[in-house]
């Protein structure tokens, strides 16, 4: 475990094959989650280095004062930032919350990078106002209702669905909720063009909360846009379809 000191905290991060000659992955998690969720993403480590980070207030990192919105959606840019220049990772693999802090560092940050991958995540990310309700005042309503059915997942096993709970419990009801309501902020339709790196858009063909449809306005509106639609898969389709998720991830970097 690595971390990453940087405006008054510290961000962890883990590296797989850092000695690999690829370009370097550096994977953004998505709301209530942790680096954990690209475990499988490690078996890429043969041909790249797999970097995943905790965002602030998640996993064994620190968390920040900010509010959810623009605040914390730049407190989390600097995260990712953070942890690009310390390993020199130039893809960024972002989902959810952490593909909107992906496209937000490319085009706010100086940074070189030479593409994205976007997983069940959007230009535009509106939350359900049921949800934000939840997530303030029944925190455990709110956790089950995002492990429904075609949420989070499309038909994960006991064993992954409670491990997922756990950490979003883990995270804590104000982190959670900063991170939907930071997610329901955010919108940069009106900006697609300026991001010119190659984009692969990755989607779980069941995925209720990001469905397809916006995986494909952002391969449609981004200037080097493509989309992957995984079967068999919802919101977080690197847990569920690894090995496809994976296979999509490597055609990409044989693209770059």
């Amino acid at each position: 475990m690595n971390t990453a000191e940087h405006h008054g905290r510290e961000t962890t991060y883990r590296t797989r094959g850092a000695a690999a000659d690829g370009p370097g992955l550096l994977c953004v998690h998505g709301s209530g989650g942790t680096k954990d969720i690209w475990t499988s993403q490690s078996r890429l480590a043969d041909r790249t280095p797999v970097t995943a980070l905790d965002l602030s207030g998640h996993g064994d990192s620190d968390d920040v004062e900010a509010e959810p919105g623009p605040e914390a959606l730049e407190a989390y840019a600097d995260d990712v930032v953070a942890v690009t220049e310390a390993t020199d990772a130039s893809v960024m693999v972002g989902n959810s919350l952490g593909g909107a802090v992906a496209m937000w560092v490319a085009l706010e940050r100086d940074l070189s990078l030479d593409g994205l991958i976007l997983t069940g995540t959007g230009a535009k990310l509106t939350v359900l106002d049921d949800l934000l309700v939840w997530l303030r005042d029944d925190f455990d309503r709110a956790v089950e209702f995002l492990h429904g059915a075609d949420r989070l997942f499309h038909d994960a096993d006991e064993e992954t669905l409670a491990r997922s709970r756990a950490a979003m419990r883990e995270a804590g009801r104000a982190v959670v909720e900063r991170d939907f309501r930071t997610s329901h902020e955010f919108d940069v339709r009106d900006r697609l063009g300026e991001i010119q790196e190659p984009v692969l858009a990755v989607v779980g063909e069941h995925d209720g909360l990001t469905p397809p449809q916006y995986h494909e306005y952002l391969a449609d509106e981004l200037p080097n846009g493509e989309v992957a639609v995984l079967d068999d898969a919802a919101h977080l389709a690197m847990i569920e379809q690894p090995d496809a998720f994976n296979d999509a991830v490597a055609s990409f970097l044989d693209e770059l």
